[in-house]
């Protein structure tokens, strides 16, 4: 009884404590001479208004959240409270060039806690600075002499996966086949791991992870919080035995210093010369398999479903990958020159991106005081900006709502419009990697077969990237013959 009154105590404590930094924030006069908060709404105490901030993409519509206040504020820049942060809403290309502009200088990276404890590190260090780690690392397994040796490994990924998963099928569920695939391409070129069992065993975890790193954090047996962390120690297990392993095999001689990622890491010496451990390279490799498969995996089921539903894309897609695939030799990989030709499928995986992209929007945290457009925004604010603010802009996309390649051709969307990997120095250091997979995945796929859907209304759910809500069933209908 005593700790639950202490417990309730502080709850109480809390609450009004959040209270009154809301009512401060709210009346507040800023360093800027008196300027105004942005309007908003800050909702609930403690909840603020997360839960509709999170259920307008659990019913489809994320855009809805920032339309909705944009429209009642007449303002591009609106405040809120999510995650229990005061934060602002950044919408449009111009608020897009600017905080892409002041990376580090106003702003700088942040994640809700939430994440921390999902993947909490292991060297007591935030994800944020793994973050950093890692992308000083990324850049020599991601420049385009790297990328070019990746494309025949992921033809040859391809090719296998339709044949076990895909072909002598007359239906299918996309969008787990989807994530197989690109999880198959993660494991192969970050840790060398390719038996089918293996890959599976790994991939199993990481569907309640991706639900559960922008959730309502509440660490209770059966939410999808409490599911995610879970699945996350169960990963790194799983991993710790793979980096052993490794280790051996390196000492053995019968693995190479430069096959993959993980030599990599096990081999080099930070400026100090250091060696990261274990526990540390657990983390980071978590980390790449999360960003290597699940934002591809969603734009790989989105191409199959708008395919499906615009017979005249699809027979552009056709055309050009047939065109490419009766050049090679039988049984030839595909090569970087082939990569270069897939100019209308890329248009049209572009397309794709902008009305699903896989990244929703991303979270700064304002490291000082400023001003912007007339409003002043409190040092430890957060911000959060929206790839739908333009991708479904009617002044920046006409017709927002039609699908169309055509936008993508020439010098294509004005800048800081199309961000589906966001923008300036931390713009997805893995968008080559991405546009690859997912090329190599059209390539194939249209190669072998037609398809059509089984529901035509599926709904879809983002959580936090786009799903099919059924997984995307579709027929399939194989050409008579194939190049």
């Amino acid at each position: 009884m005593e700790l639950l009154y202490i417990s309730l105590v502080s709850f109480f404590l809390f609450l009004v404590s959040f209270s009154l930094r809301l009512l401060f924030y709210k009346n507040r006069a800023s360093l800027y001479g008196g300027l105004p908060l942005p309007p908003g709404n800050t909702g609930w105490p403690v909840v603020g208004e997360s839960y509709h901030f999170l259920s307008a993409g659990w019913n489809g519509y994320p855009e809805k959240f920032i339309f909705d206040r944009m429209a009642k504020y007449s303002s591009n820049i609106f405040r809120t409270s999510i995650f229990g942060e005061s934060a602002a809403v950044f919408c449009g290309a111009a608020c897009n060039k600017f905080l892409f502009s002041n990376e580090n200088k106003l702003v700088q990276a942040w994640w809700p806690d939430s994440v921390n404890k999902i993947f909490p590190s292991s060297e007591q260090t935030s994800s944020k600075e793994e973050a950093i780690k890692m992308r000083k690392m990324l850049p020599k397994f991601f420049n385009p002499e790297a990328l070019q040796r990746y494309i025949g490994t992921m033809d040859e990924i391809a090719r296998k996966h339709l044949e076990t998963g895909w072909d002598n099928r007359n239906e299918v569920l996309v969008f787990p086949l989807a994530k197989t695939y690109t999880f198959q391409i993660a494991c192969r070129l970050f840790l060398s791991v390719e038996e089918p069992s293996q890959v599976a065993t790994l991939l199993e975890p990481f569907s309640a992870i991706a639900s559960g790193v922008i959730s309502i954090p509440i660490n209770l047996p059966g939410t999808q919080f409490n599911k995610a962390i879970k699945s996350s120690k169960k990963v790194k297990e799983m991993l710790y035995k793979i980096i052993k392993q490794r280790k051996i095999d390196l000492a053995q001689g019968k693995a190479s210093a430069t096959q993959d990622i993980l030599s990599h890491m096990l081999l080099t010496s930070d400026e100090d010369g250091k060696f990261m451990g274990e526990s540390g390279i657990a983390d980071k490799i978590l980390g790449l398999l999360i960003g290597g498969h699940d934002t591809a995996s969603s734009a790989c089921a989105f191409i199959v479903k708008y395919l499906a539903e615009l017979p005249a894309i699809y027979d552009g897609v056709y055309k050009e990958q047939m065109e490419i695939a009766k050049s090679k030799a039988p049984g030839e990989l595909l090569k970087w020159e082939d990569i270069q030709r897939m100019k209308y499928s890329w248009n049209v995986a572009c397309e794709v991106l902008r009305l699903a992209p896989p990244l929703q929007g991303s979270f700064r945290e304002v490291l000082t005081e400023f001003s912007y457009n007339g409003f002043s925004i409190p040092k430890g604010w957060k911000i959060y900006w929206s790839a739908n603010s333009t991708h479904r802009n009617s002044d920046v996309f006409p017709e927002p709502g039609k699908f169309d390649p055509s936008r993508f051709e020439g010098s294509g969307p004005a800048p800081y419009t199309f961000v589906p990997f966001g923008g300036g120095p931390r713009m997805c250091p893995g968008k080559e990697y991405a546009r690859l997979e997912i090329l190599v995945f059209m390539h194939n796929l249209v190669k072998r077969y037609r398809w059509e859907k089984v529901i035509p209304d599926e709904n879809i759910v983002v959580n936090p990237t786009p799903i099919p809500a059924k997984g995307l069933p579709v027929r399939m209908f194989p050409h008579q013959s194939q190049a």
